[in-house]
């Protein structure tokens, strides 16, 4: 489970298994979320994340969204998955 990046208790991560299109998992606590990252930054679901979580992890994804981008295609490239 790569880990990208952690900010305001957010973990933002993929699973080794992935599939496209390009997304992330956000975790904080119990609580998750999936974001579409690729073709645009969209929530997938919500499974408890709170309102201003919610709302965080959406900006942070959108401002990160080329560093999303270039850990997933490393980490798939490198070990030929995806």
């Amino acid at each position: 489970m790569p880990t990208i990046f952690e900010i305001f208790g957010l973990r933002f991560f993929f699973f080794s298994g992935e599939h496209t299109p390009i997304h992330v998992h956000v975790v904080k606590g119990d609580d998750d979320a999936k974001i579409a990252i690729m073709p645009e930054i969209k929530l997938v679901y919500n499974n408890g994340l709170k309102v201003g979580d919610l709302k965080k992890a959406l900006q942070l994804a959108e401002m990160y969204k080329l560093e999303i981008i270039e850990a997933w295609n490393k980490y798939f490239d490198e070990n030929g998955n995806n």
